[in-house]
């Protein structure tokens, strides 16, 4: 859950600059992200894990030493939570891209009206208005950062999974273990799913149905 909120977290952040930039940045900058999302969501995410956990780590030293600094040892928190952020961050990108998109513009003419600035508009009228657009996207993406930190495993991190192949494999109950840990990813699902059913209710209060 640490590694899941951190990703979904950063790859927020990642996604609501990526959008921006996509949207009201320069050539360059819209090459760059279109280059990023293509290549992040092409391809498959256990390579891009193995590629960005022991090449980024790689790189990382190298550039320290070059400033004559000792290497360091990341912890798998943080490369855990920086390589899965990294991949929220291309999918989180096109659904709050789509979501701004989506908002009308007579909205935005209407907050310039009023004299307000680039930042009071994206507070106070896109965010509340792209939310309830982007909040099922975005339910997706958390269930699948919950989900992909499975992958972690590959490098080595002890993770729910990790754990769950290793106590089955040393006990033999492979079925009582891994339904377990089925159990848990299950009940994670339920859970977010009804408190992501709570906020885009709220955020839709107010709106007509559809």
């Amino acid at each position: 859950m640490q590694i899941s909120l951190g990703a979904f977290a950063l790859g927020l952040l990642i996604g609501t600059a990526g959008a921006l930039g996509k949207l009201h940045g320069g050539p360059v900058t819209r090459d760059l992200l279109a280059v990023y999302t293509v290549v992040v969501r092409a391809v498959p995410e256990l390579i891009l894990i193995l590629i960005l956990y022991y090449a980024g780590t790689d790189l990382l030293n190298q550039a320290l030493r070059a400033l004559g600094q000792r290497p360091v040892e990341i912890s798998g928190v943080v490369a855990g939570i920086a390589v899965l952020g990294i991949v929220q961050g291309a999918y989180a990108t096109e659904v709050l891209r789509g979501a701004i998109q989506s908002v009308p513009r007579g909205q935005h003419e209407a907050a310039r009206a009023y004299g307000m600035g680039p930042v009071q508009i994206f507070r106070r009228v896109t965010i509340p208005a792209m939310l309830p657009l982007a909040l099922p996207g975005l339910s997706n993406l958390w269930l699948i950062a919950t989900k992909d930190t499975a992958l972690l495993a590959i490098v080595g991190f002890s993770e729910l999974t990790l754990e769950t192949r290793q106590a089955a494999g040393s006990t033999r109950a492979y079925f009582t273990f891994f339904l377990a840990a089925g159990a848990l990813y299950l009940l994670m699902t339920l859970l977010s799913g009804r408190i992501f059913g709570w906020i885009e209710a709220r955020y839709r209060r107010g709106q007509a149905s559809q």
